[in-house]
Protein backbone atom coordinates (compact mmCIF):
# COMPACT_ATOMS: atom_id res chain seq x y z
CA UNK A 1 0.00 0.00 0.00
CA UNK A 2 2.98 2.27 0.81
CA UNK A 3 4.37 1.84 -2.58
CA UNK A 4 0.98 2.50 -3.96
CA UNK A 5 0.13 5.66 -2.80
CA UNK A 6 3.99 7.05 -2.57
CA UNK A 7 4.55 6.09 -6.61
CA UNK A 8 1.25 5.86 -8.37
CA UNK A 9 -1.53 7.82 -6.05
CA UNK A 10 0.44 10.38 -5.51
CA UNK A 11 1.57 11.34 -8.98
CA UNK A 12 -1.70 10.98 -10.45
CA UNK A 13 -3.31 13.18 -7.87
CA UNK A 14 -0.44 16.12 -8.42
CA UNK A 15 -0.55 15.98 -11.84
CA UNK A 16 -4.65 16.03 -11.64
CA UNK A 17 -3.97 19.18 -10.12
CA UNK A 18 -2.35 20.82 -12.98
CA UNK A 19 -5.77 20.04 -14.91
CA UNK A 20 -7.70 23.63 -15.89
CA UNK A 21 -11.37 24.08 -13.78
CA UNK A 22 -12.92 23.42 -16.98
CA UNK A 23 -11.23 19.61 -17.53
CA UNK A 24 -11.36 19.06 -13.87
CA UNK A 25 -15.25 19.56 -13.75
CA UNK A 26 -15.78 17.09 -16.82
CA UNK A 27 -13.88 14.93 -14.85
CA UNK A 28 -16.42 15.45 -11.90
CA UNK A 29 -19.62 14.56 -14.11
CA UNK A 30 -17.66 11.37 -15.16
CA UNK A 31 -17.14 10.58 -11.55
CA UNK A 32 -20.78 11.66 -10.26
CA UNK A 33 -22.29 9.44 -12.32
CA UNK A 34 -20.10 6.40 -11.55
CA UNK A 35 -20.46 7.31 -7.98
CA UNK A 36 -24.42 7.83 -7.91
CA UNK A 37 -25.24 5.48 -10.67
CA UNK A 38 -22.81 2.76 -10.81
CA UNK A 39 -21.46 2.05 -7.75
CA UNK A 40 -23.79 3.74 -5.32
CA UNK A 41 -21.01 5.39 -2.98
CA UNK A 42 -23.03 5.29 0.46
CA UNK A 43 -26.40 5.90 -1.11
CA UNK A 44 -28.47 3.81 1.64
CA UNK A 45 -26.83 6.58 4.29
CA UNK A 46 -27.52 9.44 2.35
CA UNK A 47 -31.06 8.57 1.53
CA UNK A 48 -31.54 7.54 4.99
CA UNK A 49 -30.30 11.01 6.64
CA UNK A 50 -31.94 12.99 3.95
CA UNK A 51 -35.46 10.91 5.41
CA UNK A 52 -34.35 11.68 8.91
CA UNK A 53 -33.72 15.53 8.73
CA UNK A 54 -36.74 16.05 6.85
CA UNK A 55 -34.90 18.94 4.61
CA UNK A 56 -37.18 17.99 1.22
CA UNK A 57 -40.54 18.97 0.55
CA UNK A 58 -41.28 15.67 -1.05
CA UNK A 59 -40.02 12.47 -2.41
CA UNK A 60 -39.22 14.44 -5.64
CA UNK A 61 -37.61 17.03 -3.59
CA UNK A 62 -35.39 14.79 -1.52
CA UNK A 63 -34.10 12.28 -5.16
CA UNK A 64 -33.13 16.23 -6.47
CA UNK A 65 -31.26 17.15 -3.24
CA UNK A 66 -29.69 13.61 -3.43
CA UNK A 67 -28.52 13.93 -7.66
CA UNK A 68 -27.47 17.73 -6.78
CA UNK A 69 -25.60 16.66 -3.37
CA UNK A 70 -23.55 14.12 -5.02
CA UNK A 71 -22.76 16.01 -7.80
CA UNK A 72 -21.00 18.71 -5.21
CA UNK A 73 -19.64 15.60 -3.62
CA UNK A 74 -17.20 14.86 -6.51
CA UNK A 75 -16.51 18.25 -7.28
CA UNK A 76 -15.11 19.14 -3.59
CA UNK A 77 -13.20 15.90 -4.16
CA UNK A 78 -11.68 17.82 -7.43
CA UNK A 79 -11.24 20.62 -5.59
CA UNK A 80 -9.46 19.37 -2.98
CA UNK A 81 -6.64 18.26 -5.87
CA UNK A 82 -6.48 21.15 -7.20
CA UNK A 83 -6.34 23.68 -4.29
CA UNK A 84 -2.35 21.81 -4.39
CA UNK A 85 -1.63 24.19 -8.01
CA UNK A 86 -4.02 27.08 -7.81
CA UNK A 87 -2.45 30.48 -7.46
CA UNK A 88 -3.18 32.84 -4.62
CA UNK A 89 -4.69 35.42 -6.95
CA UNK A 90 -7.24 32.50 -8.01
CA UNK A 91 -7.81 30.77 -4.77
CA UNK A 92 -8.41 34.17 -3.19
CA UNK A 93 -11.21 35.22 -6.14
CA UNK A 94 -12.81 31.87 -5.94
CA UNK A 95 -13.18 31.48 -1.78
CA UNK A 96 -13.42 34.29 -0.02
CA UNK A 97 -14.63 36.22 3.37
CA UNK A 98 -17.07 38.80 2.54
CA UNK A 99 -16.54 40.61 5.98
CA UNK A 100 -13.13 40.16 7.42
CA UNK A 101 -13.30 43.22 9.85
CA UNK A 102 -14.46 40.80 12.57
CA UNK A 103 -11.03 39.13 12.68
CA UNK A 104 -9.00 42.42 12.14
CA UNK A 105 -10.82 44.21 14.94
CA UNK A 106 -10.29 41.10 17.18
CA UNK A 107 -6.10 41.50 16.22
CA UNK A 108 -6.44 44.96 17.64
CA UNK A 109 -7.60 43.56 20.87
CA UNK A 110 -4.25 40.75 20.33
CA UNK A 111 -7.01 38.22 20.49
CA UNK A 112 -7.19 34.85 18.75
CA UNK A 113 -10.28 33.30 17.19
CA UNK A 114 -12.23 30.07 17.48
CA UNK A 115 -13.55 29.59 14.35
CA UNK A 116 -16.64 27.28 14.26
CA UNK A 117 -16.89 25.64 10.53
CA UNK A 118 -18.68 22.19 9.50
CA UNK A 119 -18.62 20.14 6.46
CA UNK A 120 -20.76 22.38 4.13
CA UNK A 121 -20.20 23.63 1.05
CA UNK A 122 -16.14 23.92 -0.24
CA UNK A 123 -15.03 23.12 2.99
CA UNK A 124 -11.87 21.71 2.26
CA UNK A 125 -10.84 25.80 0.56
CA UNK A 126 -11.40 26.95 4.30
CA UNK A 127 -7.41 26.18 4.45
CA UNK A 128 -6.99 28.96 2.38
CA UNK A 129 -8.41 31.78 4.78
CA UNK A 130 -4.54 32.77 5.77
CA UNK A 131 -5.27 35.27 2.75
CA UNK A 132 -7.90 37.01 4.22
CA UNK A 133 -7.36 37.31 8.24
CA UNK A 134 -4.36 38.65 10.28
CA UNK A 135 -4.33 35.40 12.78
CA UNK A 136 -1.96 32.51 11.99
CA UNK A 137 -4.72 30.02 10.84
CA UNK A 138 -4.82 26.25 12.57
CA UNK A 139 -6.57 23.96 11.23
CA UNK A 140 -7.66 20.61 13.83
CA UNK A 141 -8.16 17.75 11.52
CA UNK A 142 -8.26 13.87 12.06
CA UNK A 143 -4.98 11.82 10.81
CA UNK A 144 -5.91 9.37 8.55
CA UNK A 145 -4.10 5.90 9.25
CA UNK A 146 -2.01 5.54 6.33
CA UNK A 147 0.70 7.61 6.80
CA UNK A 148 2.00 7.90 3.43
CA UNK A 149 -1.33 9.03 2.55
CA UNK A 150 -1.51 11.40 5.49
CA UNK A 151 1.27 12.94 4.76
CA UNK A 152 -0.07 13.33 1.04
CA UNK A 153 -3.44 15.00 2.46
CA UNK A 154 -1.00 17.33 4.72
CA UNK A 155 1.37 18.29 1.47
CA UNK A 156 -1.88 19.74 -0.08
CA UNK A 157 -3.93 21.38 2.85
CA UNK A 158 -0.38 23.56 3.44
CA UNK A 159 0.00 24.57 0.40
CA UNK A 160 -1.58 28.08 1.31
CA UNK A 161 -0.37 29.29 4.40
CA UNK A 162 -2.46 27.45 7.36
CA UNK A 163 -1.48 25.12 9.67
CA UNK A 164 -2.44 21.91 10.92
CA UNK A 165 -3.31 20.61 14.11
CA UNK A 166 -4.02 16.64 15.14
CA UNK A 167 -7.47 16.99 16.70
CA UNK A 168 -5.83 14.28 19.44
CA UNK A 169 -3.29 16.90 20.49
CA UNK A 170 -5.75 19.87 20.29
CA UNK A 171 -6.02 20.99 23.68
CA UNK A 172 -2.04 20.64 24.66
CA UNK A 173 -0.98 22.22 21.58
CA UNK A 174 -3.45 25.06 21.73
CA UNK A 175 -2.93 25.54 25.58
CA UNK A 176 0.90 25.98 24.80
CA UNK A 177 0.17 28.71 22.41
CA UNK A 178 -1.72 30.18 24.90
CA UNK A 179 1.19 31.26 26.60
CA UNK A 180 2.86 32.63 23.23
CA UNK A 181 0.23 35.64 23.70
CA UNK A 182 -0.19 35.90 19.92
CA UNK A 183 -3.07 35.86 18.35
CA UNK A 184 -4.09 32.52 16.41
CA UNK A 185 -7.17 31.36 14.23
CA UNK A 186 -8.09 27.83 15.21
CA UNK A 187 -10.66 26.06 12.75
CA UNK A 188 -13.11 23.32 14.19
CA UNK A 189 -15.62 21.42 11.86
CA UNK A 190 -17.27 21.49 14.94
CA UNK A 191 -20.20 19.17 13.12
CA UNK A 192 -18.84 15.53 13.49
CA UNK A 193 -20.71 12.96 15.23
CA UNK A 194 -19.50 12.62 18.73
CA UNK A 195 -17.94 9.75 20.55
CA UNK A 196 -20.36 8.38 23.19
CA UNK A 197 -19.19 8.77 26.71
CA UNK A 198 -20.69 10.10 30.28
CA UNK A 199 -20.10 13.92 30.02
CA UNK A 200 -21.45 13.37 26.29
CA UNK A 201 -23.87 16.28 25.12
CA UNK A 202 -27.08 15.27 23.85
CA UNK A 203 -28.76 18.13 21.58
CA UNK A 204 -31.15 17.65 18.76
CA UNK A 205 -29.62 18.50 15.21
CA UNK A 206 -32.00 18.39 12.89
CA UNK A 207 -34.74 16.88 14.90
CA UNK A 208 -32.63 14.14 15.93
CA UNK A 209 -31.12 13.61 19.18
CA UNK A 210 -27.49 12.92 18.81
CA UNK A 211 -24.01 13.00 20.55
CA UNK A 212 -22.65 16.78 19.73
CA UNK A 213 -19.21 17.35 19.80
CA UNK A 214 -18.25 20.00 22.27
CA UNK A 215 -14.69 20.66 21.82
CA UNK A 216 -14.72 24.47 20.51
CA UNK A 217 -16.80 25.29 23.29
CA UNK A 218 -15.04 24.03 25.79
CA UNK A 219 -11.27 25.10 24.18
CA UNK A 220 -13.23 28.91 23.54
CA UNK A 221 -14.28 28.76 27.55
CA UNK A 222 -11.16 27.62 28.81
CA UNK A 223 -9.27 30.80 27.34
CA UNK A 224 -11.97 33.23 26.79
CA UNK A 225 -11.03 32.85 23.00
CA UNK A 226 -13.56 34.73 20.83
CA UNK A 227 -15.81 32.29 18.47
CA UNK A 228 -17.21 32.83 15.05
CA UNK A 229 -19.23 30.97 12.93
CA UNK A 230 -18.33 31.28 8.94
CA UNK A 231 -21.81 30.41 7.02
CA UNK A 232 -21.30 29.32 3.40
CA UNK A 233 -22.53 30.14 0.28
CA UNK A 234 -21.80 28.24 -2.78
CA UNK A 235 -22.03 31.20 -5.88
CA UNK A 236 -21.88 28.84 -8.54
CA UNK A 237 -19.13 25.84 -9.21
CA UNK A 238 -15.86 26.55 -7.81
CA UNK A 239 -16.72 29.30 -6.40
CA UNK A 240 -17.63 30.06 -2.62
CA UNK A 241 -17.92 33.16 -0.27
CA UNK A 242 -18.19 32.56 3.59
CA UNK A 243 -20.21 34.85 5.48
CA UNK A 244 -18.75 35.54 9.30
CA UNK A 245 -21.05 35.87 12.39
CA UNK A 246 -19.65 36.54 15.84
CA UNK A 247 -21.11 33.85 18.19
CA UNK A 248 -19.18 35.51 21.03
CA UNK A 249 -16.30 37.81 22.28
CA UNK A 250 -16.31 36.40 25.55
CA UNK A 251 -17.55 32.98 26.34
CA UNK A 252 -16.87 32.39 29.71
CA UNK A 253 -19.71 34.59 30.09
CA UNK A 254 -21.73 32.08 28.44
CA UNK A 255 -23.84 28.75 30.43
CA UNK A 256 -22.18 25.30 29.52
CA UNK A 257 -23.30 24.75 25.97
CA UNK A 258 -25.21 27.97 25.11
CA UNK A 259 -22.40 28.26 22.82
CA UNK A 260 -22.60 24.64 20.82
CA UNK A 261 -26.51 25.93 20.78
CA UNK A 262 -26.10 28.91 19.24
CA UNK A 263 -23.86 26.79 16.42
CA UNK A 264 -26.09 24.05 15.91
CA UNK A 265 -28.65 26.32 15.45
CA UNK A 266 -26.89 28.65 12.73
CA UNK A 267 -25.87 25.09 11.06
CA UNK A 268 -29.18 24.18 11.07
CA UNK A 269 -30.08 27.14 9.26
CA UNK A 270 -27.66 26.89 6.61
CA UNK A 271 -28.09 23.13 6.07
CA UNK A 272 -32.09 23.78 5.83
CA UNK A 273 -31.71 26.81 3.32
CA UNK A 274 -29.64 24.97 1.16
CA UNK A 275 -29.48 21.16 1.94
CA UNK A 276 -27.91 19.67 -1.14
CA UNK A 277 -24.25 21.54 -0.07
CA UNK A 278 -23.82 19.32 3.62
CA UNK A 279 -21.64 16.11 3.51
CA UNK A 280 -24.51 13.24 3.91
CA UNK A 281 -21.83 10.75 3.21
CA UNK A 282 -21.60 10.95 7.37
CA UNK A 283 -23.11 8.21 9.37
CA UNK A 284 -24.37 11.94 11.40
CA UNK A 285 -27.44 9.47 13.23
CA UNK A 286 -25.66 6.36 14.01
CA UNK A 287 -26.35 6.84 18.04
CA UNK A 288 -30.23 8.36 17.85
CA UNK A 289 -31.43 5.71 19.49
CA UNK A 290 -28.70 5.56 22.34
CA UNK A 291 -29.80 8.86 23.15
CA UNK A 292 -30.46 9.27 27.00
CA UNK A 293 -34.55 9.38 27.98
CA UNK A 294 -35.30 12.29 29.05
Amino acid sequence: MNFISKFIITPLIIGISYLPFKLLYFLSDIFYYLLYYIFRYRRKIVRKNLELSKVSKNKKDLIRIEKEFYKHLTDVFFEMFKFYNISPEEMKKRFYIENPQIFYDLEKKNKSVMFMTSHYGGYEWFLSINYHVPQQPFAVYTPLTNKNLDDLVKKFRLKHGSKLISRYKAGQYIKNQIKENKPFLYGMAADQSAQIRSITYWKEFLGIKVPVFTGSERIAKSYDIPVVFGKVEKIKRGYYKVIVELISETPKNHKNYEITDIYIKKLEEQIRNKPEYYYWTHNRFKHMDKAPKD
